[in-house]
């Protein structure tokens, strides 16, 4: 632990030099490796700060997306837009994700989980594209608001029933179903399910996704996601009961808002909005294994996070590079991109395929997981099942053959192909997510 705090203190020494923040991040993953080498159980870290292995997957995820993208948003450091704070706020970002998953008590978590919103608030107003940032951001800002202010009258009354907010501590101290264990559960599960986000909580998600600069997007699509989870992996083993009586609430709604949000990326013009709706059709079938509660259901959810975060954030980091080229995300305008930029085009194919869930990448096992997960539960969502993995293969191909293929934009000439550092950030976000399936039976040991 003295290790990682020592590294803290060089980064924010370092915070005017981006060269020097990226070493000390890529350092920290490192020393997080070597020191979160432990069992499966709860490793105490002091100060109401703990890890066990979901949380130590995690906090090695957040680490390595920030160091991603810091390397991905080199304009902001060209242009001198508020360089040294952007750094700031994305290493702010880091810290309260880093306590989100290393706290041991329910108020410490809720406590770092919302003020996670706030620099991510600040890089989307701050370093946005369009005017219509501010509404995106407010969106954002009034949904997960409005969610978690149950979430803390819930973890209140626990604490008055139960007397502890320790997680594996907690109980709702009821002898089984009442009226009140049921208002606490769905206050408990809303703020999670808004943060993931379920279908008909997910309106802020495209209009966030859109106007954010690439650092907001690659954030939001690779980590902040994954806090809602993460949440629900925390505090459904409280309600037992209730989320046994309640379970075909989430799963329905989950899996067939998987396949309409499915079907609305078909429709699709903006790049970013695509990527961004498909993050909630992966996130829906997430949200199925992980209330059904099986050792499936929870292996499964937990893959596809990690897999999701590199896929997505790779697409992101992608799109934007087309972007700074082109100047547009249209899917009109950004055709007959291989005529363009050809070198470019395999990384779009690599990560196409990922994001669909073929093989080697760690998305297919997770999927599979899932798959399993839900069926067990019940065969009847078979239908719905194949509808969602039938058309996430068919918007991802949507995506790439239009952008790649076709006649390209009349007005284009000539184009630069890629950046040398622009592959090395798309190897790092493609590599993990293909060679971590080879170590598949660590990933499949989380619970």
């Amino acid at each position: 632990m003295m290790k990682f705090l020592i590294m803290t203190m060089m980064v924010v020494v370092l915070i005017s030099d981006w060269g020097g923040v990226q070493l000390a991040l890529f350092l920290m993953c490192f020393l997080v490796l070597m020191s979160l080498g432990h069992d499966f159980y709860m490793f105490n870290l002091g100060g109401q700060l703990g890890t066990d292995y979901l949380s130590a997957i995690l906090v090695m995820l957040s680490v390595w997306v920030i160091v991603l993208v810091i390397f991905s948003s080199q304009m902001v450091k060209k242009m001198n837009k508020f360089s040294g704070l952007f750094l700031l706020m994305n290493l702010v970002l880091l810290f309260a994700l880093l306590m989100t998953f290393c706290s041991m008590d329910y108020l410490m978590f809720y406590l770092s989980f919302e003020s996670s919103l706030i620099p991510t608030l600040i890089l989307i107003l701050g370093w946005g594209y369009q005017p219509e940032r501010t509404q995106a951001g407010i969106y954002m800002l009034f949904y997960t608001l409005f969610a978690s202010l149950p979430l803390l009258t819930s973890l209140i009354s626990l604490y008055k029933v139960g007397g502890s907010l320790t997680m594996g501590l907690t109980k709702t101290g009821m002898g089984g179903l009442s009226m009140i264990s049921v208002f606490w559960y769905f206050f408990t599960v809303l703020a999670f399910v808004v943060k993931l986000p379920m279908y008909m909580f997910h309106l802020w998600l495209p209009k966030a996704h859109v106007e954010a600069p690439v650092a907001g997007s690659m954030i939001l699509a690779g980590v902040l996601l994954k806090l809602g989870g993460y949440g629900l992996a925390r505090v459904l083993s409280i309600f037992v009961e209730e989320n046994k009586m309640f379970s075909w609430v989430w799963v329905g709604i989950g899996v067939l808002g998987g396949v309409i949000v499915s079907v609305l990326c078909l429709r699709q013009v903006d790049m970013k909005s695509l990527i961004a709706y498909s993050s909630v059709a992966h996130m829906s079938l997430v949200l199925s294994g992980l209330v059904v509660f099986n050792w499936w259901g929870l292996n499964g959810a937990v893959i596809i996070m990690v897999g999701h975060g590199l896929c997505s954030s790779g697409l992101f980091c992608l799109s934007n590079i087309v972007y700074e080229r082109l100047g547009s995300r249209s899917l009109l305008v950004n055709k007959g991109l291989l005529n363009l930029m050809p070198s470019l085009g395999l990384w779009w194919f690599l990560l196409s395929t990922s994001n669909m869930a073929a093989p080697p990448s760690l998305n297919l096992l997770g999927e599979i997981n899932l798959i399993i997960s839900v069926v067990s539960w019940s065969k009847v969502s078979m239908i719905s099942l194949v509808g969602l993995s039938f058309f996430s293969a068919a918007y991802t191909l949507y995506l790439y053959s239009i952008s790649q293929h076709g006649a390209f934009f009349s007005s284009l000439y000539a184009c630069c192909s890629g950046k040398l550092s622009e592959y090395y950030v798309l190897g790092l976000h493609w590599i993990p997510l293909n060679l971590l399936i080879l170590k598949g039976s660590v990933v499949l040991s989380v619970i």
